[in-house]
C-alpha cells in the first residue's frame, strides 16, 4: 500500500470515527426527546400543564400575605395593614432565594436532560435542595438578630413598629420551610409533576386560610395568630416537597447529589439570577417606597399611615395578577429550556407566542378591574376614613395605569434565563424596578410630592415593556435564522 493510500485510509478512519460520535450524540439526544414529553407533546398542552401549577404556586405565595392582610385588616385595622406592608420585604427576600435556586436548578436540569446528561442533571437538583433550606435558615437567623433595625430600615413608623415586630418574630421561623417549599415546587415541576407541585402549594395555603380566622378571632391572638397560621402552612408544604424529592422520577437523589459544589451551584445561580434579581429589585423598591410614603405622606393631607397602609394593600392585590404573568413565564421555562437544548427552535418560538397571548389577556382583565373597581377592592380589607379611600382610588388609577403591558418584561427575562443567556435575563429583570422605578421614586416626589410616587409606576412599566419587547423580538428572529441553518 502506497503512502498516499495509507493517508487516505487514515483519513477515512478518522471521518468514520467522527460520524460515529455524531451518530451517538444524535442517538442520545433522540432518546432524551423520546423519553421526555417536553420534546414531543403539543406545545399548547405542555404550556397548560406547566403554567397552571406555576401560576398556582405564585398565587399561593401572594395569598399567604394577602390572606393575612385581609384578616388582620378586619381585626386590627389600618395599623395592622401598615405592619404587614413593612414586613413584606422579608417575604420578597424568601421568594428571591427560592427563585434563585428553584428556577436556576430547574432550568439547568432541563437543559442537561435535553442534552442527555441525566446524572449531571441530578446534581443540580440536589445542590438546590441544600441551598434552599440553608438559605432560609440563614435569613431567619439574621432576621431574629437584627429585627428592630431591619423594620425601621423598611420604613416602619413608631406607631406600627411593635405590631410589625410581633408578626415577623414568628414568621421568620418559617423562612426555611417557605423557601424550601417555594423553590422545591420548581424542582418537582422540572421532574414532570406539575400537578403535585400545585397540590403542595395549595395545601399550605388552605391550612393558612383556615387557621387565620381561628387563631386571630377564635383564640384572640391577633398578629401572632396570623403569623402562626402562616408558618404551619409552610411547614406542611415543605414536608410534601421533601417527600416527593425522596422519590424523584429522573433518578434517585443521593448524599453525593446534595453535597454543595461550586461549579454546580454557580451555574444554577446564574440561570436563576434574573428571577432572583427581579425579587431583590422589588424588595429595594418596596423599602424606598415605604420610606418615601411615610416621609411625603407626613407632609401631605393624608398623614404617614394612610399612604403606607394603602400602598401595602394595592401592591399585594396587584401582585395577584402579576403572579399569573410570572406563573405563565415560569411555565414556559422548562419547555423553552429543553427544546432549546435539543435544538427544537420552532417549539421554543411557539411557546413564546402562546405565553405572550395568554399573559396579555390576563393583563387586560386586571387593567379593567383596577381602573373600574378600585373602591370595592380596597374596601375588602377593612374600613378607613374618607381620606384613606380617596388616596387608595387615586393610587389604583395612576400607579397601575400600564398594567396591560406588564407581562412582557417577566416573560422576556425568564426566556433568556431558560435558554442559557442569563446576562440578558438579569438585565431585563432589573429594568423595571432598579433602572427605571427606583430613580423615579427618588426624583419625582421631590418635584410633585407624594403624587410623584404614584406616577413613577406607569412610566417605569412603559419603558421596561418597550426594552423587553425589542430584545425578545430580536431573539426570536435569531432563532428563526438558526432554524433555517439547521
Amino acid at each position: 500500500m502506497s503512502g498516499q493510500e495509507i493517508k487516505l485510509q487514515k483519513h477515512k478512519s478518522r471521518s468514520q470515527e467522527k460520524m460515529n460520535v455524531i451518530s451517538e450524540n444524535e442517538k442520545s439526544q433522540s432518546e432524551a426527546l423520546g423519553v421526555n414529553p417536553l420534546g414531543t407533546e403539543p406545545v399548547g398542552k405542555l404550556l397548560r400543564q406547566f403554567a397552571v401549577p406555576s401560576i398556582v404556586a405564585m398565587l399561593v405565595s401572594a395569598l399567604y400575605n394577602l390572606v393575612d392582610q385581609f384578616f388582620i385588616g378586619q381585626s386590627i385595622g389600618e395599623l395592622g395593614n401598615a405592619a404587614t406592608n413593612v414586613a413584606f420585604p422579608l417575604s420578597t427576600s424568601c421568594v428571591a432565594i427560592a427563585l434563585l435556586f428553584g428556577i436556576g436548578a430547574s432550568a439547568a436540569f432541563n437543559l442537561s436532560m435535553g442534552r442527555g446528561e441525566s446524572e449531571k442533571a441530578l446534581h443540580y437538583i440536589g445542590n438546590a435542595v441544600f441551598f434552599l433550606f440553608f438559605g432560609g435558615l440563614l435569613l431567619a437567623i439574621v432576621t431574629e438578630i437584627f429585627l428592630k433595625p431591619m423594620l425601621v430600615f423598611f420604613g416602619s413608623p413608631e406607631n406600627v413598629l411593635e405590631l410589625a415586630k410581633e408578626y415577623v418574630r414568628i414568621t421568620a421561623i418559617g423562612f426555611p420551610f417557605l423557601i424550601l417549599s417555594s423553590g422545591g415546587a420548581h424542582l418537582v415541576r422540572a421532574d414532570g409533576s406539575p400537578t403535585y407541585s400545585m397540590i403542595c402549594n395549595i395545601a399550605g395555603a388552605v391550612i393558612n386560610t383556615v387557621l387565620d380566622p381561628i387563631l386571630i378571632f377564635g383564640f384572640h391572638m391577633g398578629m401572632r395568630g396570623a403569623a402562626l397560621a402562616t408558618i404551619l402552612g409552610q411547614i406542611v408544604s415543605a414536608i410534601m416537597v421533601v417527600r416527593y424529592l425522596s422519590h424523584y422520577k429522573a433518578g434517585k437523589l443521593t448524599k453525593a447529589h446534595l453535597l454543595p459544589k461550586r461549579d454546580i451551584a454557580g451555574y444554577e445561580m446564574s440561570l436563576g439570577a434574573a428571577q432572583c434579581f427581579n425579587q431583590i429589585a422589588m424588595m429595594l423598591v418596596q423599602i424606598v417606597m415605604n420610606n418615601s410614603l411615610t416621609y411625603y405622606g407626613a407632609r401631605s393631607v393624608y398623614g404617614e399611615s394612610i399612604p403606607l397602609a394603602c400602598s401595602g394593600i394595592i401592591n399585594k392585590v396587584s401582585f395577584i395578577f402579576f403572579a399569573v404573568c410570572i406563573g405563565i413565564s415560569q411555565g414556559t421555562q422548562p419547555i423553552a429550556s429543553f427544546n432549546y437544548g435539543a435544538k427544537k427552535y420552532d417549539r421554543v418560538k411557539h411557546v413564546i407566542s402562546l405565553s405572550m397571548i395568554s399573559g396579555t389577556a390576563v393583563c387586560i382583565v386586571a387593567f379593567i378591574l383596577f381602573q373600574v373597581f378600585p373602591r370595592q377592592i380596597i374596601g375588602m380589607f377593612g374600613n378607613g376614613s374618607d381620606m384613606y379611600f380617596e388616596f387608595a382610588v387615586r393610587y389604583f388609577h395612576i400607579y397601575l395605569f400600564f398594567t396591560f403591558a406588564n407581562n412582557i418584561q417577566p416573560l422576556s427575562s425568564s426566556l433568556f434565563s431558560a435558554i442559557g443567556k442569563p446576562g440578558k435575563g438579569a438585565f431585563l429583570s432589573l429594568t423595571r424596578q432598579i433602572i427605571f422605578l427606583l430613580p423615579l421614586l427618588v426624583i419625582l416626589p421631590r418635584i410633585i410630592g407624594i403624587d410623584g410616587i404614584m406616577y413613577a409606576g406607569p412610566v417605569a412599566d412603559l419603558l421596561a415593556a418597550v426594552i423587553s419587547g425589542v430584545m425578545l423580538v430580536k431573539e426570536v428572529k435569531t432563532m428563526g435564522k438558526i432554524t433555517e441553518r439547521v
